[in-house]
């Protein structure tokens, strides 16, 4: 059996620089682009392309983009020792939580795929060699593509708007497909994301479990996408006020965990730290303590910031002054905080470091490289854990 991310559980000190600066985003901006977009590994100069698949038989299950164009994923398949394994990984990209910010968003590859690339880079997480991803390289991966703007949880309408809100269904769909494909022969799966995907795959991940025999071996794996329920530089809530447009306008609501919505609204209910704690399958959390995203559109956004105090901090880290360091250091601590109940499980695992990063996986030079982030000697690849 492959050594499947687990075992080690640690939070603590990698002091390293992944992001060295942000781009400047407006309002509309700030809900479709996060921070991984903005870099590129330059590890991996000739990585695997993979193909675009459009998933056919979606339409006819409602199962859309948000401009009611297919959904889509990208496939290599596994071989060898990794020939009944499946790791199903889900992009990220942000949300969009109005009327005006999903209309903009449908006209680029977050709400359609006419806009989608036709071939990815499979790098990382994703790669097919050996000594760039030791554990997953020859396992059956996919990416699955983002076009629903709620972390694949929406299912509703706005026929005014012609916006199609079907995360849930284009998530349903895209399993389908896959298990037709092979996948329910699967013996071991994981199921991965990064940012808006990382949230997804926290909240889908026990009815991923769900879908699969009992004997097969089934865990989840949370990259940045431990977003958290915070108040910002001026006291207000941004990233709360976001997410309330997100789950209200898509109909989110009946696709997170009843177990939370049952006792929180929604809105809290699409926070990690709201789900970690009572989650049936085993998770592995991936998170800077300092994340980019973060600490750009929901710490210190241009909106909470009017007299620009926190402008260059919040562009470049090197630039803060002792006390907005002391600021996001408490912010640090929210998110120990935050998993110190989870971290108590011996079936999840997390690997939290200080960087100041968003994404970590699907990146060649932060996944497995001589120099990738380490915490007490440990670095975050497959290999590093196991059962």
């Amino acid at each position: 059996m492959k050594k499947l991310l687990w075992v080690l559980a640690v939070a603590g000190l990698a002091f390293c620089t992944l992001v060295d600066g942000f781009m400047e985003l407006n309002e509309t901006q700030l809900s479709l682009i996060e921070a991984y977009d903005y870099g590129v590994s330059k590890v991996n100069y000739n990585p695997l392309m993979v193909g675009l698949t459009l998933i056919t038989s979606a339409a006819a299950k409602g199962a859309v983009c948000l401009d009611g164009t297919l959904p889509g994923y990208h496939l290599h398949r596994g071989h060898g020792s990794g020939a009944n394994s499946w790791l199903v990984h889900l992009e990220g990209g942000g949300w969009c939580n109005s009327i005006r910010t999903c209309v903009y968003r449908k006209k680029t590859r977050r709400g359609s795929s006419t806009y989608m690339e036709k071939q990815l880079a499979f790098t990382g997480i994703l790669s097919d060699k050996a000594e760039e991803n030791p554990d997953f390289f020859n396992w059956n991966r996919v990416k699955l593509r983002y076009c629903d703007g709620a972390s694949f949880t929406g299912d509703s309408e706005n026929k005014a708007a012609q916006l199609q809100f079907r995360g849930q269904r284009i998530w349903l769909a895209a399993i389908e497909d896959l298990m037709a494909k092979g996948m329910r022969y699967a013996k071991q799966a994981l199921l991965s994301g990064c940012s808006a995907g990382g949230l997804a795959s926290i909240v889908h991940c026990d009815e991923f479990r769900d879908m699969f025999p009992r004997t097969t071996k089934v865990k989840c794996l949370s990259d940045a996408g431990l977003f958290l329920d915070t108040i910002d530089v001026s006291g207000g809530h941004t990233i709360r006020n976001l997410y309330n447009g997100v789950v209200s306008l898509q109909g989110a609501k009946k696709s997170l965990p009843s177990f939370c919505t049952r006792h929180l609204d929604p809105a809290s209910c699409f926070f990690p730290q709201n789900l970690i704690g009572q989650m049936k399958t085993p998770l592995f959390i991936l998170n800077a303590a300092y994340d980019s995203w973060q600490i750009q559109s929901s710490l210190a956004p241009p909106s909470a910031d009017p007299s620009g105090y926190w402008h260059d901090c919040r562009l470049n880290h090197a630039k803060c002054t002792a006390a907005q360091i002391n600021f996001l250091q408490g912010f640090r601590n929210q998110m120990l905080n935050a998993i110190k109940g989870f971290s108590m499980s011996r079936q999840n695992g997390l690997f939290i470091n200080s960087c100041f990063a968003h994404c970590q996986t699907e990146r060649q030079d932060t996944w497995f490289a001589d120099d990738s982030p380490v915490v007490r000697n440990k670095q975050k690849s497959g290999r590093r854990f196991k059962h």
